[in-house]
C-alpha cells in the first residue's frame, strides 16, 4: 500500500494550485452530499463505543454528527482557499562565483497517521496532504471503523471523479492492529509518521516506530491567574477552557491561581465551575479558601476533593480541573514546565512584565494571554485545518497546518562552474 501510495503521490505532486483546490472543494461538497450516510456509520461505532463503556470526553470526540460533518467539509474548503505552499522560495542567494541557489518548498510524501475515536480527522489531515501535494496512509482505530470506512468511501470517490488515485488516500484499518504496526515499520516507503490520541497511543509509536515520528502530545493545560489579573475576565476564559469540550487535548486541566487574589476569586470560580458540574481538585490552600466559602454561602453543585501527587500530571478528558494557589509568578511558572505536556497554557493578567515574563519562559508549544486555550487548533489558527499539535520541538511545533507537510530542498543554478 505505501508503494502504491508513492507512485500516487508522484503523480499529485505535478498536479498545480487549481486543480488541487477544485479536487478538495468537490471532496466537500461530497461530504456534505453523504453526510446521512456518513453519520448513520457513526451511530453504530457510537453506540459500540457507548456499550463498551468509553468514558464521556472520548464520546464526544466520537461523535460525527451531520452538523460536525458540515463544519469538517468547511474545513475542507478553508484548505482549498490557503495559499498553496509547494513551490514556495523559502531562501536564495547568488554566490560569488554566480552559482545561484534557491531553498523551494516540496511535499513530504507518504504520510502515515495513527489516530483512535477522532473521524473527522480522517477528513482534515486528508485534505492537508492532497493540498501538499502528499499521500496520507491511515490508521483510524476500531472504536471509528465505520464511520472512517464511509468516509474514505466519499473521498475516494472523488478522488477517481477528478483522476486521481484512491491509493492516494487510504486506511489499514482493515488489517487491524499489525496495520499500526507495518505503519511503524515502513522506513524508507512512508517518510512521516503523526500519532494523535491518547498518552498511551503516543508513547508507543514513538518508542516502536522506525519512520520519523513527529509527537502530538496530550494536552495537560494549565491557566494561571496572575496577582494583577481582571478576576471579570478569567472566569469565562476558564469556564470555556474547561467546559465547552472536555475530551480534546486544548481543554484546561489545571488552574494557577496567586495567592493575592486566591480568597477573593477562588470561591467565584468554584461556584462557576460547579454550575457546570465539574469536580475540583485542590491542593491544601485553596481547598481550605473554597470550603470556607461554602461553609458561608453554600456553592451549589460543588464537588471538592484534595489533590493528590498523581493529580498534576494527569489529563482528566473529564469535567475535573485541579487548583492550586501559588505564591508567585515564578512558582507558576516552575509547576507548569514541571508538570505541562507541552501542548498550551495562558496567563490571565493585565501587568505587561508579567505576561513578558510568562510568554518567555514557559516552555509549551503555545502560550495564549487573556484568552481561552481552546483557540489552539489548526482552524482557528487560519490553517484550514491541521494534522495535530505538535509538542515536540524538530521540524514542527504547535498546530500542523500545509507548512508542517512540506520539506524543503535546494536547487542550483549554474552556468558552467566548477569547485576549485
Amino acid at each position: 500500500m505505501a508503494s502504491r501510495a508513492r507512485e500516487a503521490q508522484a503523480r499529485l505532486a505535478q498536479a498545480d494550485s487549481e486543480a488541487k483546490d477544485l479536487l478538495l472543494r468537490s471532496i466537500a461538497d461530497a461530504l456534505v452530499e453523504h453526510a446521512d450516510e456518513i453519520a448513520a456509520a457513526n451511530e453504530m461505532d457510537m453506540q459500540a463505543a457507548f456499550e463498551s463503556g468509553m468514558p464521556e470526553g472520548l464520546l464526544d470526540r466520537l461523535h460525527f454528527t451531520v452538523e460536525r460533518i458540515a463544519a469538517t467539509a468547511e474545513g475542507v474548503r478553508a484548505v482549498a482557499g490557503l495559499a498553496d505552499p509547494v513551490g514556495e522560495v523559502v531562501r536564495g542567494h547568488n554566490m560569488p562565483n554566480g552559482l545561484r541557489l534557491t531553498q523551494v518548498r516540496v511535499p513530504l510524501g507518504v504520510v502515515g497517521m495513527i489516530y483512535e475515536a477522532r473521524p473527522n480527522v480522517t477528513v482534515d489531515v486528508a485534505s492537508l496532504s492532497l493540498k501538499s501535494g502528499n499521500a496520507v496512509l491511515l490508521r483510524g482505530g476500531h472504536t471509528a471503523r465505520e464511520t472512517n470506512r464511509a468516509t474514505l468511501r466519499v473521498i475516494s470517490q472523488t478522488l477517481a471523479e477528478h483522476g486521481f488515485s484512491s491509493d492516494l488516500v487510504a486506511s489499514v484499518d482493515d488489517f487491524g492492529r499489525a496495520g499500526a504496526d507495518a505503519l511503524m515499520q515502513a522506513r524508507g516507503y512512508i517518510d512521516l509518521l503523526v500519532p494523535r490520541g491518547g498518552a498511551g497511543l503516543i508513547r508507543s509509536v514513538v518508542e516502536n516506530s522506525k519512520v520519523p515520528v513527529i509527537e502530538t502530545g496530550a494536552g495537560n493545560v494549565h491557566i494561571y491567574v496572575d496577582a494583577a489579573a481582571d478576576l471579570r475576565k478569567a472566569i469565562p476564559i476558564i469556564i470555556n477552557a474547561k467546559t465547552q469540550r472536555v475530551g480534546v487535548c486544548n481543554a484546561a486541566e489545571k488552574l494557577l491561581v496567586h495567592r493575592s487574589v486566591a480568597k477573593e476569586f477562588l470561591p467565584e470560580i468554584a461556584r462557576a465551575l460547579s454550575a457546570y458540574q465539574v469536580e475540583l481538585r485542590a491542593d491544601a490552600v485553596s481547598m481550605d479558601i473554597i470550603q470556607a466559602a461554602h461553609d458561608e454561602s453554600a456553592i451549589d453543585g460543588l464537588r471538592l476533593e484534595a489533590a493528590g501527587p498523581e493529580d498534576w500530571g494527569t489529563e482528566y478528558l473529564a469535567l475535573k480541573m485541579g487548583i492550586k494557589t501559588v505564591d508567585s509568578i515564578d512558582e507558576a511558572i516552575e509547576h507548569i514546565n514541571a508538570f505541562s505536556t507541552g501542548h498550551t497554557e495562558a496567563i490571565v493578567s493585565e501587568d505587561y512584565a508579567a505576561i513578558e515574563e510568562f510568554t518567555k519562559r514557559v516552555d509549551s508549544a503555545v502560550v495564549m494571554v487573556n484568552a481561552s486555550t481552546r483557540f489552539t487548533d489548526g482552524g482557528m489558527f487560519g490553517l484550514g485545518a491541521e494534522l495535530g499539535i505538535s509538542t515536540q520541538k524538530l521540524h514542527a511545533r504547535g498546530p500542523m497546518g500545509l507548512q508542517e507537510l512540506t520539506t524543503t530542498k535546494w536547487i542550483g543554478y549554474g552556468m558552467g562552474q566548477v569547485r576549485p
